[in-house]
């Protein structure tokens, strides 16, 4: 019945039976309040039947979008994989007289490590009770936790993308209680209800859209409420609740989701059953804070980005992949341009010998046009100079003999006569 035709009905309801009255009263409360929830916007449910490749609105501020191009073109290179994984020590219920904890897991199908360049890789999650999870890259070392509380504690671990998406098979989680000490009433779930293990986000992130994973442990299949009618667990959702705006889902597998703003952002998860009520269990309702930063420079936030390539990140999801195809491929470019470099520079050579050719020959035809000049004006005043000094030198010889001789003989013969 539609809410425009409430005022007509409630003159209507004036003129009916009490019977009546009531019945029709009762339908327009609950067409009302049907209305009412579409307009809010509060809780949005998303449907399980979304591939997750469609951008859809789930609130006012938040949607969700497909995964990032690269991670769905690593993600196949993983599918081949169950990882097994097991916690060695400490065994079930095990009392520690020690605050320290020594921890050792098992892995199997899964290769563990971390490439040393992008510094992601397959690994694993462990959370302490309800803490965030400590991002475990190699099991060969155990994993120290200091400083433990006395009493009960839970530990969960499960395996890992790089990217901190979860493994959903059978196997890929392990759950373990011990004590400190003491056994307490703390920190112990309900083995026979479903358990809801908060994942991600957690900590801090550089781009969009952010990833919302989790683990179901006891979490029947949707499919067995047909059988059960009276089941109130089987058709469980979950609700996420992200700085107050909250919309619910049905199916258990990652959500990636874009609206976060710069700074703090707080996130909540919580298991609920048929009617949307929470499932009290320990861990079944968990809040993080987050702190979102635009353009981070991590690995994470540049692949989400698509400012690196699959081929690129492609050792984070297979060691051995790496050292081959990013060598061969730059080759065969480089190739060709030191080819043709060397071309160019004979062309070069010719030109520079001949522009020095003209000008060495034309700089010395001008210096011998002169010098035959300068030789030609010295050569008669040379020639002149010395003339002159020899014809006055036998004119000062001749003067003084003459004088005194002819004087001298002719006194001396007379006297004689």
């Amino acid at each position: 019945m539609n809410c425009i035709y409430k005022k007509a009905f409630e003159k209507f309801l004036e003129n009916s039976f009490p019977i009546c009255k009531w019945l029709i009263t009762l339908m327009l409360v609950l067409n009302l309040s049907s209305c009412a929830e579409k307009v809010s916007g509060q809780e949005v449910s998303i449907d399980n039947r979304k591939t997750g490749t469609i951008i859809s609105q789930v609130s006012r501020q938040f949607s969700e979008t497909a995964p990032p191009e690269i991670i769905q073109e690593l993600r196949p290179h993983l599918e081949s994989y169950r990882p097994q994984v097991a916690i060695l020590t400490p065994s079930a219920d095990e009392v520690i007289e020690d605050n320290t904890v020594q921890v050792r897991f098992q892995v199997k199908d899964l290769p563990i490590f971390k490439d040393s360049q992008w510094q992601l890789g397959p690994h694993l999650h462990v959370i302490l009770d309800n803490q965030p999870y400590i991002a475990v890259y190699d099991v060969n070392q155990p994993l120290v936790l200091p400083d433990l509380s006395a009493g009960t504690h839970t530990l969960r671990v499960f395996a890992s993308r790089p990217w901190h998406e979860s493994f959903k098979n059978e196997g890929a989680y392990a759950q373990t209680r011990f004590h400190i000490f003491t056994k307490t009433d703390d920190n112990n779930p309900d083995t026979n209800l479903p358990l809801l293990t908060y994942s991600r986000p957690n900590g801090s992130y550089g781009a969009e859209p952010i990833m919302l994973d989790f683990y179901l442990t006891n979490a029947p299949l949707h499919i067995a409420a047909e059988d059960n009618p009276e089941d109130t667990i089987s058709n469980w959702r979950i609700r996420s609740t992200i700085n107050g705006e909250s919309f619910i889902f049905d199916r258990w597998q990652s959500v990636y989701l874009k609206g976060f703003k710069p700074g703090k952002n707080w996130v909540k998860l919580e298991f609920l059953d048929n009617q949307g009520n929470p499932v009290k269990n320990a861990f079944n309702s968990t809040v993080r804070v987050i702190n979102y930063q635009p353009n981070g420079k991590d690995t994470l936030s540049r692949i989400v980005r698509g400012e690196v390539t699959a081929d690129e990140v492609r050792g984070i999801v297979d060691p051995n992949y790496t050292p081959k195809i990013p060598v061969t491929e730059p080759k065969p470019t480089v190739t060709p341009k030191v080819e043709v470099s060397p071309t160019p520079q004979p062309k070069v050579e010719p030109q520079i010998e001949i522009s020095p050719i003209p000008k060495i020959e034309v700089s010395p035809t001008p210096q011998p046009t002169v010098e035959p000049k300068v030789e030609k004006s010295p050569v008669p005043e040379i020639e002149v100079s010395p003339t002159p000094q020899p014809t006055v030198e036998p004119q000062i010889e001749i003067s003084p003999t003459p004088e005194i001789e002819v004087p001298k003989t002719t006194q001396v013969q007379l006297t004689e006569l």
